[in-house]
């Protein structure tokens, strides 16, 4: 058989090799067709898995807007590596361009899917449920029965015609939407019922679908005017809710100078409870609660902020993040002025709360000095004769003292950080490579600075009436204070895309039909052969037995004796 065969067409798979000529589709073809692909379901799909991806960062790495001092400490562990990552956008993934791009493509294709397919679904709730088949026994679940009639029954058509208003009635009490169909041929009348039920089901997608639109809306139009800060207060301070007042503040663009609440919180104390020392879990602690002092408008109030149980103020939603010890240091020159006196908050390095500080003498001294401290709660001695802390309570508190000398780079104007000491250019004057031991310190002593350049003193916070060192040194909170007021609104998309996803998942589509004929049975009498027949849209490994239980069902209706059947009065009973 060759190519120009009349049966095997010029562009047959085996014709000859002439090429085909497709239609340009130009500008608006492409973009016709680019639309079709970025509302399909398909893309909507890949989109929110990559998404899923793309987020994936933002668990791994610390984040500029929830915790800057993680992303500080992060660099100075990583020198090298924090340059490559931070030009990659991993340390502000939720506002990097890479993820808005995942976002916005994600919410257009949401968009173009979901409004279709409305429309869709609106016009088919409208609509009828679709004409009987002509030949049910095509199916896959069908099932038939013949019926004879009954004894008072002549009418054979009328009968048929009774058994699809049971049928009727019997779907359209189980939640199906029913038609009725009768139809008229050369080999008689059929009567028949179609039957509908599921469209929940679409709803529920629908109902999913646009409820991601709405999170994404709500957490894109809400972030806008949110806003994350941080402050660390010490025992004893205030916080004012102003943003000079703030140690680190993320806001979103619409967010003014003056849209903050205005209140105050002192912290007075914070309570600590660690298992005992000697004990299997010893210095663990159990619980956390930072006791604050809160004044809004005009009126003060006493509340706790402890983990997990975040503080509501006027809208905001303060959260415990971390805590530590602050000691108290005192820095006099050699005239005895006091140059520095603060509480510094020391980060803690371990379980025990061996915790680092920094101190900065900027003014007040021949040269500025920079004190690398170490502070141990419960300091005990190791066999290499360093420190080491055994316990987090405060029950042998110890500090320890490196002073350098020398220019700290803060004159320059350049960022530097609190918590971080630049020791390259600085001279040591105390421990070190200084030839003089570092200086060691518990509360209420002091010690001499070299060459008589003055003292250093570590002040005891202890109340008079303390007997031991439980109180000697004040701790410190790590606040974040957080206001997002589409939280609700995410809320409850997040149930209605839930709620919606149940509905998608758990109601089956399925059409049921009923299909009555009078016939003559194989003795001559006349019988109602009866068709039960379903089809499901998309798996439904339960349609067999719905087919069944109609089945079986519609035979007990048919033999359930008639309302004017029952009120009869029986032969044995007696009028009277």
């Amino acid at each position: 058989m060759t190519s120009s065969d009349p049966l095997r067409p010029a562009d047959h798979v085996d014709g000859d090799d002439s090429a085909i000529n497709q239609p340009r589709l130009g500008i608006v073809g492409w973009l016709r067709w680019g639309w079709r692909q970025l509302t399909s379901m398909r893309t909507a799909i890949i989109l929110l898995l990559v998404l899923a991806i793309a987020a994936i960062p933002g668990s791994i790495f610390p984040q500029r807007m929830a915790d800057p001092n993680g992303v500080t400490q992060w660099q100075t562990d990583n020198p090298d590596l924090f340059p490559v990552l931070d030009a990659m956008n991993m340390f502000d993934v939720y506002l990097s361009p890479w993820f808005s791009a995942i976002y916005l493509l994600l919410f257009i294709s949401l968009v173009g899917c979901v409004i279709p397919r409305v429309k869709h679904h609106l016009k088919a709730l409208r609509a009828r449920p679709p004409r009987t088949p002509a030949r049910l026994a095509r199916l896959e679940d069908h099932r038939e029965a013949a019926r004879p009639l009954p004894e008072k029954a002549q009418d054979a058509e009328a009968e048929a015609s009774r058994t699809i208003d049971v049928a009727q009635k019997q779907l359209k009490a189980l939640g199906y939407r029913v038609e009725r169909y009768d139809t008229a041929s050369k080999s008689g009348r059929t009567y028949s019922v179609s039957a509908e039920r599921g469209y929940w089901r679409e709803t529920g997608n629908l109902v999913f679908h646009i409820a991601l639109v709405g999170v994404l809306i709500a957490v894109g139009v809400g972030g806008s005017f949110a806003y994350t800060g941080q402050r660390v207060v010490v025992e004893g301070q205030t916080f004012v809710n102003t943003l000079l007042d703030y140690e680190s503040m993320n806001r979103g663009r619409f967010v003014s100078d003056d849209a903050l609440s205005p209140y105050s919180m002192t912290l007075d104390s914070f309570d600590v409870t660690y298992q005992e020392y000697g004990s299997a879990a010893s210095g663990q602690a159990g619980d956390f609660s930072a006791n604050v002092s809160v004044r809004e408008n005009g009126e003060t109030r006493e509340d706790a902020v402890r983990v997990n149980h975040p503080l509501d103020i006027a809208g905001d939603k303060v959260y415990l993040l971390g805590n530590g010890y602050a000691p108290t240091i005192t820095v006099r020159n050699a005239d005895g002025d006091v140059v520095y006196g603060n509480s510094v908050p020391f980060l803690p390095q371990d379980n025990a709360l061996t915790s680092l500080g920094v101190i900065k003498v900027t003014d007040g001294m021949p040269e500025q000095l920079g004190i690398a401290a170490f502070f141990y709660p419960s300091a005990v001695t190791l066999e290499s004769g360093a420190f080491a802390s055994a316990h987090g309570d405060l029950l042998a508190p110890l500090l320890t003292l490196r002073v350098y000398e020398g220019d700290l780079g803060i004159d320059d104007g350049t960022p530097r950080s609190v918590y971080v000491l630049d020791t390259e250019e600085l001279t040591p004057i105390v421990g070190d490579d200084s030839g003089v031991e570092s200086i060691e310190l518990q509360p209420g002593e002091t010690a001499e600075l070299p060459d008589g350049r003055g003292t250093v003193t570590f002040e005891d916070e202890s109340p008079a009436s303390a007997t031991d060192y439980t109180q000697s040194v004040k701790r410190f909170v790590s606040l974040q204070i957080h206001h997002d007021a589409s939280a609700i609104w995410v809320l409850v998309f997040a149930l209605l895309a839930l709620g919606g996803l149940m509905l998608a998942l758990f109601i089956p589509r399925r059409r049921m039909w009923v299909k009555a004929t009078a016939a003559e049975g194989t003795a001559g009498e006349s019988e109602v052969r009866l068709e039960y027949a379903g089809l499901a849209r998309g798996e439904d490994p339960s349609l067999g037995a719905a087919v069944d239980d109609l089945a079986s069902g519609h035979a007990r209706l048919l033999d359930a004796p008639s309302p004017a059947q029952r009120d009869a009065p029986s032969p044995e009973t007696p009028r009277k």
